[in-house]
C-alpha cells in the first residue's frame, strides 16, 4: 500500500539530517547544471521559451482590450476622433473629472472626460468599458505638433464578443459621430500652404446671393445630386469628386458663392495658393492633407501662377517644377482619388486664358458664369439690404431695373451703394444717379474702343480687328470690346516683339 518501506526510513535525528543534506546537495547540483545549460541558450530563445511557459501557466483573462491611439504615425486616427465625439454623449453622473471648453463659433459648451476616467456603454447586451489614458510622450516622440502627451482610448469587453464589437459596434460609433458632427459642425477655413485654419463664419447663403434664381436652383440641385451619388460614383468607377469653374468680372460674387456652397453642404473650405507651390510633389502633399467632404478652392487660376505648359515640361524633370500636367493629375489623376466627397472650385476673371485641357468634364464639370447684376439680382439685394419685398416694390425699383439691364454693373457695386444710408428713398435715388453715370462711362469707353477698331481696320486687314468689328456689329457688350482690344495688343506684341518695349 505504501510506496516506501517504513523499516528503511531513518529513525534517528542524525540519520534524518544526513538524508536532508544529501537531498539538498542533489538539488543544488541540479540547479547548477540547469543554470549552465540556460547560459548556453541564446537570450532570444530563452525569452521565447519563457513566454510559452507563461502563456500555459499564467491565469487567463476573459476580457479583451482594444487600443485606439490618437495618431497613426503622423496622421490623425479617425477612429480616435469619432470616439472622442461619441463619448461626449455617454458621460454619466459617475464620472468625477470632466473637461469643459468652447471655441469661437461653437453654440454650446464642449464637455469631455479627463484622463483615467471611465465610461460604461452598452450595445446589443454587450457591456463595454471605455477608459481615457494620457501618458508622457518620449523625448522627440511628440509628433510634428510637439505634443508632450500621448493620448489614447482603451476599450475593454468580454473577448467572446470580439466579432460583434469590431464589425458592428465600432462602425456604429463612427456613424453616430458623423451625425453629431453635422449637427454641431463649425466650418473651418484652412490655408493648405501653411496648415493653419480659422472658423469660417461667412454669412453668405443661397438665399442672400444676388444671382438668377434659375441658376441658383441648378447649382443646388447639382450639389444635392453629387452628395447622394457616392455609391453611384463607385459603381461606375469614378472618384467621388466634383469640379466647378466660376468665371466672370471681379465683384460678381464668386467668393460669396463658394461660402454659400460651404454653408449649404456643411463642408470645410481649403484655400490653395498656387503661387506658393514650387513643384508637383508639394501639390500632392497638400492634396493628401486635405480632409474628406470639403471644398478645395483655387482662386484666380489664370493669374495666380505661371504654369509651365506640357510641351516645355518634357525637357525638364517632372518634380523640379510646378507643371500643367501636375495640376491636371491633381484634379483628376490617380492622386485625386485619395479622398471622398471633395469639391474643387476654380475661379477666374478670364475663362478664355485657361488651357483647354483644364476645361473639359472630369476636371471642371460645371462652368458657372458669374454675370453682371441683373434685375432679379437687384431685387434680392433690395430685400437683403433695405427690406423691400418684390410684392411691394419701391416706386424707383422699375427705373433701377431698367438701368441695370441696359448697363454693366456688378452686384458688389450695387451693394456698396445700398450701404450708404438707412433711408430707402435716399439710397435708391443715389443708386439711380450712380447707374446713370455708370451707363455714360460705359458708352464712352465703348465708343472709344469702336473708333480704335475702325482705325485699325482701315490700316489693313488686321485679323483680330476684323473679328472685333464683327462683334461690335452684333452689339457686343463693353466687356467683350475691351477683351478684344487686349487681344489686339497681345497679337501685335507677339507679331512685333519690339512693341513690348514701347
Amino acid at each position: 500500500m505504501y510506496p516506501l518501506n517504513l523499516r528503511e526510513m531513518p529513525t534517528t535525528a542524525s540519520s534524518l539530517f544526513s538524508a536532508y543534506a544529501s537531498f539538498t546537495a542533489l538539488i543544488m547540483l541540479v540547479k547548477s547544471m540547469a543554470d549552465q545549460l540556460m547560459s548556453l541558450i541564446p537570450p532570444p530563445l530563452r525569452s521565447y521559451l519563457s513566454s510559452i511557459l507563461h502563456h500555459f501557466y499564467a491565469p487567463r483573462s476573459a476580457d479583451l482590450t482594444l487600443i485606439v491611439d490618437e495618431k497613426c504615425g503622423h496622421m490623425i486616427n479617425q477612429v480616435y476622433e469619432a470616439v472622442e465625439v461619441y463619448l461626449k454623449t455617454k458621460i454619466s453622473p459617475l464620472n468625477e473629472r470632466l473637461r469643459v471648453s468652447r471655441t469661437p463659433g461653437q453654440k454650446t459648451l464642449s464637455i469631455t472626460i479627463d484622463r483615467n476616467e471611465e465610461i460604461i456603454d452598452y450595445f446589443d447586451n454587450i457591456t463595454l468599458k471605455w477608459r481615457y489614458v494620457c501618458t508622457e510622450a518620449k523625448k522627440g516622440g511628440g509628433g510634428p505638433g510637439g505634443d508632450k502627451e500621448k493620448r489614447k482610448f482603451e476599450l475593454t469587453f468580454n473577448k467572446k464578443h470580439k466579432v460583434e464589437v469590431i464589425d458592428s459596434y465600432l462602425h456604429n460609433v463612427l456613424d453616430r459621430a458623423d451625425a453629431l458632427r453635422q449637427e454641431e459642425k463649425v466650418l473651418k477655413l484652412a490655408s493648405q500652404n501653411s496648415g493653419s485654419s480659422i472658423d469660417l463664419q461667412h454669412p453668405s447663403t443661397f438665399d442672400t446671393l444676388a444671382m438668377d434664381p434659375k441658376l441658383k436652383r441648378m447649382i443646388i440641385e447639382d450639389l444635392d445630386r453629387f452628395l447622394r451619388r457616392k455609391e453611384f460614383y463607385k459603381k461606375v468607377g469614378k472618384a467621388w469628386k466634383r469640379g466647378y469653374l466660376l468665371y466672370g468680372p471681379p465683384g460678381t460674387g464668386k467668393s460669396s458663392l463658394i461660402a454659400a456652397m460651404a454653408n449649404y453642404l456643411k463642408f470645410d473650405v481649403h484655400d490653395l495658393d498656387l503661387s506658393r507651390i514650387f513643384n508637383n510633389s508639394e501639390l500632392r502633399r497638400i492634396l493628401l492633407s486635405s480632409s474628406n467632404r470639403s471644398i478645395l478652392v483655387i482662386e484666380d487660376i489664370d493669374c495666380s501662377v505661371q504654369i509651365e505648359n506640357r510641351k516645355e515640361e518634357k525637357s525638364r524633370q517632372s518634380n523640379t517644377n510646378f507643371t500643367l500636367s501636375g495640376l491636371l493629375n491633381f484634379i483628376d489623376g490617380l492622386w485625386s482619388s485619395s479622398g471622398d466627397g471633395r469639391i474643387i472650385v476654380f475661379t477666374t476673371n478670364h475663362k478664355d486664358k485657361l488651357d483647354p485641357a483644364l476645361l473639359r468634364p472630369g476636371r471642371m464639370d460645371v462652368h458657372i458664369h458669374m454675370s453682371h447684376c441683373t434685375a432679379s439680382g437687384f431685387r434680392i439685394l433690395a430685400s437683403n439690404y433695405l427690406g423691400i419685398q418684390e410684392s411691394n416694390p419701391h416706386n424707383l425699383c422699375g427705373e433701377i431695373e431698367g438701368l441695370i439691364e441696359s448697363t454693366e454693373v456688378t452686384p458688389a457695386e450695387v451693394a456698396e451703394e445700398l450701404l450708404k444710408s438707412d433711408d430707402a428713398d435716399v439710397v435708391l435715388e443715389g443708386l439711380v444717379d450712380f447707374l446713370k453715370r455708370k451707363k455714360e462711362e460705359n458708352n464712352k469707353i465703348g465708343d472709344e474702343g469702336t473708333q480704335e477698331l475702325i482705325k485699325m481696320q482701315k490700316k489693313g486687314s488686321h485679323p483680330v480687328a476684323i473679328t472685333a468689328m464683327m462683334e461690335v456689329e452684333k452689339n457686343a457688350t463693353m466687356e467683350v470690346v475691351q477683351n478684344l482690344l487686349l487681344k489686339i495688343i497681345e497679337y501685335d506684341s507677339l507679331s512685333s516683339p519690339g512693341l513690348m518695349n514701347v
